[in-house]
């Protein structure tokens, strides 16, 4: 008879603290008042992704921040401008790509903190909100807009735009579709539905639409998962703020270890970083913190945009 094993429960430490110099205490933003009933937030850090230096890049959402910490966890910002940046992804050695729940898809050149528009509208129309993002081998990039969808609004969308320039709607029913990432063979697409409370699997056809949509995993809690990533082993990465935790999942959708978060309860978005790959890292956003893990197996590499 087949048996469920417990998964293993460790606890992460704290890495580095957004220093105090950049927390803006005190100061409203429209989208505390929105997403966070109006608590104080002196920042909410997201979208972490590395360079090939080993330098961390982080978001924070209220301010139109944009901030790298280096591999002994100095802080440096990097860009600040009006939008309300979430997941980031490198476009080229020199640009991120953003996520921005208000102004859509935007780049930001690392030297300058110059920051431009890159997909504003599809057909005139304005996004939801976008949320994350990510690329394949190829360079076609895949984001989600979230905006408020949930269970009550299942019309969060999933796209996916070529190098041709092409854009494809991939998905239109997620309840608050969120992070996204690729099977190891790139032959499905992992979104998380946070309000859903789930993960789905979407099974990419020949021709390229997603075809057999299902539910790969099952969270509770106040709220569901976020941020996604996958290591080479083809288990899945998934934060999930309400909780505190990170799940790391078997390619069978099954918990093999839980990462706890020391700091509270919105730990929403990883990434692997550090020597190999093997070090998960992971944002603590209310805290203003970065958590990080050891783990046994490397995460995969992060593709950029298309050359």
């Amino acid at each position: 008879m087949f048996a469920l094993r417990a998964p293993e429960v460790r606890d992460a430490e704290v890495f580095t603290r957004l220093p105090e110099r950049f927390r803006r205490r005190g100061v409203a933003s429209e989208w505390a008042a929105a997403n966070r009933g109006g608590q104080p937030t002196d920042s909410f850090l997201e979208g972490p992704v590395f360079d090939t230096s080993g330098n961390l890049y982080v978001a924070d959402i209220p301010f139109g921040r944009i901030f790298r910490i280096d591999p002994a966890g100095a802080w440096e910002q990097v860009a600040e401008y009006d939008g309300e940046p979430n997941g980031m992804k490198f476009l080229n050695d020199r640009e991120l790509l953003i996520a921005d729940y208000k102004n859509g898809l935007m780049a930001c050149e690392i030297a300058t903190g110059m920051v431009r528009p890159f997909l504003q509208r599809r057909n005139s129309e304005r996004f939801k909100g976008v949320n994350d993002l990510t690329f394949d081998s190829a360079g076609s990039l895949y984001f989600t807009d979230q905006g408020q969808t949930g269970l009550h609004d299942p019309t969060g969308r999933v796209y996916r735009l070529r190098p041709s320039g092409q854009l494809d709607l991939l998905l239109d029913n997620v309840p608050s579709p969120n992070g996204i990432v690729f099977s190891s063979d790139e032959k499905v697409l992992f979104v998380a539905a946070t309000r859903g409370n789930s993960v789905w699997r979407a099974p990419l056809a020949d021709d390229g639409n997603v075809s057999k949509v299902g539910q790969f995993f099952s969270s509770y809690g106040p709220s569901g998962p976020d941020g996604l990533a996958m290591d080479e082993g083809g288990r899945l990465v998934v934060a999930n703020p309400g909780l505190g935790l990170a799940w790391v999942l078997s390619p069978r959708g099954e918990p093999e270890q839980v990462v706890r978060s020391p700091e509270g309860a919105s730990l929403t978005n990883v990434a692997f970083g550090g020597p190999g790959r093997r070090t998960l890292f992971c944002t603590e956003s209310i805290r203003g913190c970065i958590l990080k893990f050891e783990l046994e197996v490397a995460g995969r590499p992060v593709h950029a945009g298309a050359p």
